[in-house]
């Protein structure tokens, strides 16, 4: 059975969060130039508001509001509904998601003590039902801006591999660990590997749940 949000199975390390809280700092001081000019960019490309806010859950599954620049228009189409994601998004989106730019707010996140620096990725609200019992302990830690999944294929491998990523960090959860993930984020990014084309244009494919029928969290 799946546990309860809000109920994390075990405390997180003591040293993570002044790990986050020292990073952060740090992070925001040098990447500030950074920082100004996307965002002069996103208001002059993409209009207001320059940041994009969405309930994401977070540690025990409890939901928070996850910070981001914007990537997409608001274009709608005749009877006044947005457009598919891939018609809204722009070339300069695509680009913010490429280099990963648009996940900067989120060290706003991490001093709120909503995200820590390194972590599974906070998804959607939708997909905690969705989950397993074992992958409902990606929950046990604080979510990241980075995590051992983006290192290890981002959008190029499956949620199934990505939430086994999830849980493996969870359970060696480390300092070197974490400064290791943080230096391959850096060469991730700069390579731009481990981005799918469809990821860049519209974002991966919806989680649906567990495809075996004795997994308890799949859908009916």
């Amino acid at each position: 059975m799946q546990p309860e949000p809000g109920t994390p199975a075990r405390r997180p390390p003591a040293w993570k969060r002044a790990f986050d809280l020292l990073t952060a700092c740090v992070a925001l001081a040098v990447l500030s130039p950074v920082l100004a000019v996307v965002s002069l960019l996103v208001r002059r490309k993409l209009g207001s508001p320059v940041l994009f806010s969405q309930l994401r859950p977070g540690l025990g599954g409890e939901p928070f509001r996850i910070l981001k620049f914007r990537t997409m228009t608001d274009a709608v189409d005749a009877s006044g509904q947005p457009l598919p994601d891939d018609q809204r998004l722009t070339p300069f989106g695509a680009m913010l998601r490429r280099t990963s730019l648009d996940e900067l707010p989120e060290l706003i996140n991490v001093l709120k003590g909503d995200m820590s620096i390194v972590g599974p990725r906070p998804l959607l609200m939708q997909y905690l039902p969705l989950y397993s019992a074992e992958q409902f302990r990606r929950h046990e830690l604080r979510p990241g801006i980075t995590g051992y999944a983006q290192v290890r294929g981002r959008n190029a491998i499956s949620w199934e591999e990505k939430f086994a990523h999830d849980v493996e960090y969870v359970d060696r959860c480390s300092l070197p660990l974490d400064l290791r993930i943080i230096l391959e984020t850096v060469v991730t990014v700069f390579r731009g590997t481990g981005v799918s084309q469809e990821a860049m244009s519209a974002g991966m494919e919806p989680f649906r749940g567990n495809a075996h029928e004795s997994d308890p969290a799949a859908p009916d």
